[in-house]
């Protein structure tokens, strides 16, 4: 079967690449799949049959254009595509529903799976508190001992008061792309050392197991 999974940004698109492996095995061979990345998650238009600027590569501005187009093109072959957002602070019930109404708007319907990571995609890192330890070593133990998992707690700062220097606070202070760039480290030197089948995310469990239930595994 094949997977087109689409994330929100480019850390994401890093984390999945190791996390796919792991709950497929390697690409093109039972299975294949291609990750995209956007540059930020945007909002639902409210229109859902108007056109978004090519350019702007913002995921849920673009959604309701991505899978009209999908369900034309996947409908000859086993195929489905996943979308990858973080929660944040929205509801998560609501903002799923939100997500299944742009689906049903569409005809033909691709296969599609939603998920969203709670409270930010670092939740799924932190889900294995090993793979941090080995990718950072000097990690700091106080931010991985308060975290509570898959909780709304400011997730991407907890990883970052753990194993950034001058922690959450610096990265805050010196924004944008440094903060992005180091993101994108994080999922890049912990992401391999997950192990996917005891991640303690509640919101990785379901991806990982939708995964394997379209593929048949």
């Amino acid at each position: 079967m094949h997977f087109e999974i689409l994330v929100e940004d480019a850390s994401g698109k890093i984390a999945l690449g190791s996390i796919m492996e792991k709950i497929l095995g390697p690409n093109s061979q039972d299975h294949t799949y291609r990750i995209i990345s956007y540059k930020g998650i945007g909002r639902i238009p409210k229109n859902l049959r108007g056109t978004i600027d090519p350019q702007k590569r913002i995921i849920l501005d673009r959604l309701p254009q991505l899978l009209r187009g999908y369900g034309k093109s996947l409908q000859d072959f086993a195929a489905a595509v996943v979308v990858v957002v973080d929660l944040d602070n929205k509801d998560c019930l609501e903002f799923k529903q939100e997500m299944i109404g742009i689906l049903n708007s569409c005809n033909p319907k691709p296969t599609t799976l939603f998920r969203i990571a709670i409270e930010e995609g670092e939740a799924w890192l932190l889900g294995d508190r090993n793979a941090v330890q080995i990718a950072y070593p000097n990690a700091r133990s106080q931010p991985l001992n308060t975290y509570v998992q898959d909780s709304i707690c400011g997730t991407w700062e907890k990883l970052a008061d753990a194993v950034y220097p001058g922690g959450s606070q610096k990265l805050k202070q010196i924004g944008y792309p440094p903060a992005g760039q180091a993101k994108c480290e994080w999922a890049e030197y912990i992401a391999p050392h997950l192990d996917v089948d005891n991640n303690q995310s509640r919101s990785f469990q379901v991806f990982r197991d939708g995964i394997r239930h379209l593929a048949g595994i």
